[in-house]
């Protein structure tokens, strides 16, 4: 019979110490990245809309994040009393925690990344696509008609773009020639894969606003026919697993983003002053830039109707990727010969 204490080692515990503090490394600034990219996408919102944004809490309002999660976590959770209770406590986690699985794959500079699977891409994709559960499961579980309508919403929504997100990253795949998303970086050395796969680039941007359920396609949390969503029965922390779970599916799609399309942690020239700033600086600034981008979209796009949603992806961005990829694949094969 195995005996588990001959795994109790020093040399296992020490190896366990080392994986538990890599991934306090990640999660640690991560929850901090989400708790002020709330307050930075109100004070961005804020100035483009000619507003101060928060200015009160602390200077410059940079307590303002603090105090609002001390005021979620001290307040009541009450849970509906028609739900279905354990499924109700469980799905803001089944949101929150796919957003930090995801992590485990990215590399943030050379040599930098907690697990170099060859197979990064497929997990990502695999991983990124559990959130839909939770939202789902919030929806049918509060045992609420708007809850639910904007969980089917978002299911529909997801789904939908999800299929275009799929052919963008086969086309990446297909340039790259693979799924190791060190060797996908490592290939846009001398030219970003945005260059040549601008459109697609577009798309994907695109793509990830719908896949965050973010303006200008925020139906499933439109307040003006579904109240607030399929969050709308949760309080208190429970509806802050569903804050932070968005937040940080917008930092995740992002770093998605700057793996595959814009170098990760390779500078944008091979000019010396630019190979002095390190690799994981380069990578922490483009991912800013994305996260801009989706608080620029959302001060600045209106809402769009479903029927527009919808048609969108699967009349234009699904026939779109599939020709971009056959075509892609056709000049690999016949003109380039790879």
């Amino acid at each position: 019979m195995f005996d588990y204490l001959e795994l109790i080692t020093m040399d296992n515990i020490k190896h366990l110490a080392l994986i538990v503090a890599q991934i306090l490394a990640i999660m640690l600034p991560l929850f901090g990245a989400v708790a002020y990219l709330t307050l930075a996408e109100r004070k961005v919102i804020g100035w483009m809309q000619l507003r101060v944004g928060p200015s009160t809490v602390g200077p410059w309002g940079l307590g303002q994040p603090i105090a609002d999660a001390v005021k979620l976590m001290f307040k009541e959770a009450i849970v509906p009393g028609v739900s279905s209770k354990a499924t109700y406590l469980i799905a803001p986690i089944m949101v929150f925690v796919p957003a930090l699985m995801a992590w485990a794959v990215i590399p943030f500079d050379e040599g930098i990344v907690l697990s170099d699977i060859n197979l990064g891409v497929m997990y990502l994709l695999a991983v990124s696509s559990l959130g839909i559960y939770g939202i789902l499961l919030a929806g049918w579980a509060s045992n609420s008609k708007y809850p639910f309508l904007g969980a089917v919403r978002s299911g529909a929504q997801m789904v939908s773009y999800e299929v275009s997100m799929g052919l963008v990253v086969l086309s990446v795949i297909l340039l790259s020639g693979s799924m190791n998303l060190t060797e996908v970086i490592e290939h846009q050395k001398g030219m970003w894969h945005m260059i040549p796969l601008f459109p697609m680039f577009i798309v994907f941007i695109i793509s990830i606003l719908a896949e965050t359920n973010r303006a200008p396609f925020d139906l499933p949390e439109a307040e003006a026919e579904l109240v607030a969503g399929y969050n709308v029965e949760y309080g208190a922390m429970g509806f802050a697993l569903f804050f932070l779970g968005e937040y940080a599916n917008m930092i995740l799609m992002s770093a998605i983003t700057v793996v595959l399309f814009m170098g990760g942690w390779l500078p944008p020239f091979d000019f010396a002053p630019f190979n002095l700033i390190p690799g994981f600086l380069w990578f922490f600034a483009k991912i800013a830039l994305i996260l801009f981008v989706f608080l620029w979209t959302r001060a600045t796009f209106p809402r769009y109707r479903y029927d527009q949603l919808m048609r969108l992806g699967w009349k234009v961005f699904l026939p779109f990727t599939l020709l971009w990829l056959v075509g892609q694949a056709s000049f690999m094969k016949f003109v380039i010969g790879v």
